[in-house]
């Protein structure tokens, strides 16, 4: 059961739609059918241009990619898919990490959408999603564009760290929150606020999922293709000095960014991310970052 009660998935859900229905326009929003359940999407982009499936991470939805789904889908057709099991709108069956099942289930959101070769983004979870899927259907992915990935260093037990937290009402919640997100700012823009207190409600309503992510070998981080890790060096849920050395050694196809001072949740990163997949699809394109980037991506 992901919800805490049925009042916390109802208010979830109905909060969820709100911050949905707020997504720029023009976007396509449905469900998908696969062999796992139906998958929820928000397609954003003109039909033909290269495809990006954007996979959120632990215990969030698809509103992480709301604001880069703006920005990317001047050059791309941005999929943002709610994970099988988490706090969206997709069926709540939880896959199993081991095996095949969810390069299967990707195979089915591809072969809905009649996708061929398509770029992967993914955050924390969703970014062993992505790296999961290029090492079982490499033919089928052309770039990886990761924040904070699982899979590649050692998880920490952060379920461990944050429990003294959970039995402390809405400050110990606070606490989390800063040790994943960073300091809370003296304010965000309003959009970008509206998808923290999304998430923060999520954090009040959802249960905690203890997830063990498989780690991939030196050799299936050799056979990785091109890819962008952007991880921060004050990361309590992955080990990411780890992640940048396996990566450095073993990957000789990706660029790391590591940034010092950041958190798990790392801010700012769109347009960087914009760029590589645009080298990647051999686009030629040149536009500043905006003032306000998106917090999550």
């Amino acid at each position: 059961m992901i919800y805490k009660s049925e009042a916390a998935r109802n208010a979830v859900e109905a909060d969820y739609r709100r911050v949905l229905n707020d997504w720029p326009q023009p976007n396509r929003q449905r469900k998908l059918k696969t062999r796992f359940g139906e998958t929820f999407i928000v397609d954003k982009g003109e039909m033909d241009a290269p495809a990006v499936l954007a996979f959120h991470g632990s215990g969030t939805n698809s509103s992480v990619y709301r604001e880069a789904s703006a920005r990317w889908s001047r050059h791309f057709r941005v999929i943002a898919v709610d994970l099988l099991g988490q706090p969206g709108f997709s069926a709540p069956r939880r896959l199993s990490f081991r095996g095949d099942d969810h390069a299967a289930w990707i195979d089915d959101i591809r072969q809905e959408l009649g996708l061929d070769k398509v770029l992967l983004a993914g955050v924390s979870l969703g970014g062993w999603v992505a790296l999961d899927y290029a090492v079982r259907r490499p033919n089928a992915v052309q770039a990886l564009a990761l924040t904070c990935p699982g899979g590649i260093g050692r998880q920490k037990n952060f379920a461990l760290t944050a429990l003294p937290y959970l039995l402390a009402g809405e400050w110990g919640r606070r606490r989390i929150r800063s040790m994943v997100f960073g300091p809370e700012p003296a304010s965000r823009p309003p959009r970008q606020q509206e998808v923290f207190d999304h998430l923060a409600l999520i954090a009040r309503s959802a249960r905690l999922q203890v997830i063990r992510l498989p780690v991939l070998s030196d050799a299936q981080l050799g056979a990785l293709p091109a890819t962008l890790a952007i991880m921060g060096g004050r990361d309590v849920l992955v080990d990411s000095f780890e992640t940048r050395r396996r990566l450095a050694r073993h990957a000789p196809r990706a660029t790391v960014k590591f940034i010092d001072e950041a958190y798990h949740a790392i801010s700012g990163q769109d347009a960087e991310i914009e760029r590589f997949l645009g080298s990647c699809s051999g686009l030629q394109f040149i536009d500043p970052p905006r003032a306000h980037e998106s917090a999550m991506v």
